[in-house]
């Protein structure tokens, strides 16, 4: 199977056991440029994520023999492969774990075929950004424009000063961008290992960045908050 451009089709692994839903997103995925493969246990899907290399994983949580967050740790072992949760549990919580897991999006079921294929789309294009990038990038979005290379960040061409906390933890969601970051991935990335629990600090931070690059920052267009989970930083 090809793509619209002619290219060959992305492959999605669905590792989910419920048939049902298996059904459903096997007829409903089979209208766009996808080959689905499927697997209806952890194992499996570990299996079939070796052997197939697929271009994306949707991962249901609840498989009868692995717990999904254990398939999620094996996989980022050894796999960059962008991971889609899809599951029933829809707890803050259970989006924090499977987001410090390694996984790049979480649906909560029920959700529309549209959604899932929009992740789907978004997660395609960071693999594929990730695969060609030969350098640092440059990231323009609402008036924004991060040069990752020169360490300059400008709003509308006028330069913005940022600290250097500012500029680190500006650049960590700019390299993740349209994905969840948990406050926890946050604080390790920016403030180290020590700081995982500091949640206080993100707020003063995020606050910070919202006053100096959003257009409004009581209504942010750029920096957008996960509520109970982390933030997203909008795409380009």
């Amino acid at each position: 199977m090809t793509d619209a451009s002619g290219g060959p089709a992305a492959t999605v692994l669905l590792i989910e056991d419920e048939p049902q839903i298996r059904r459903f997103l096997r007829s409903a995925l089979a209208a766009g440029p996808l080959t689905l493969i499927e697997a209806g246990t952890g194992r499996e899907g570990l299996a079939q994520a070796a052997g197939r290399k697929p271009d994306v994983v949707l991962l249901d949580l609840g498989l009868p023999d692995l717990d999904g967050l254990d398939v999620t740790r094996q996989l980022r072992e050894w796999s960059p492969v962008p991971i889609i949760v899809i599951s029933a549990r829809g707890r803050e919580q259970d989006k924090i774990d499977a987001l410090d897991a390694g996984a790049d999006d979480y649906l909560t079921k029920p959700f529309s075929i549209g959604e899932l294929q929009a992740r789907i789309r978004v997660a395609l294009r960071h693999a594929a950004a990730r695969a060609t990038d030969t350098g640092d990038p440059v990231y323009e979005a609402h008036g924004l424009r991060v040069d990752l290379a020169k360490r300059e960040v400008t709003r509308d061409g006028a330069m913005v000063h940022l600290t250097p906390t500012e500029y680190r933890l500006l650049t960590a969601l700019v390299k993740h961008a349209g994905r969840v970051l948990t406050h926890r991935q946050l604080l390790r990335e920016v403030w180290g290992p020590g700081a995982q629990e500091q949640s206080h600090y993100l707020r003063v931070y995020v606050n910070q960045l919202r006053q100096k690059l959003e257009a409004d920052a009581t209504r942010p267009q750029l920096l957008k908050t996960e509520p109970g989970v982390g933030y997203r930083f909008a795409e380009g």
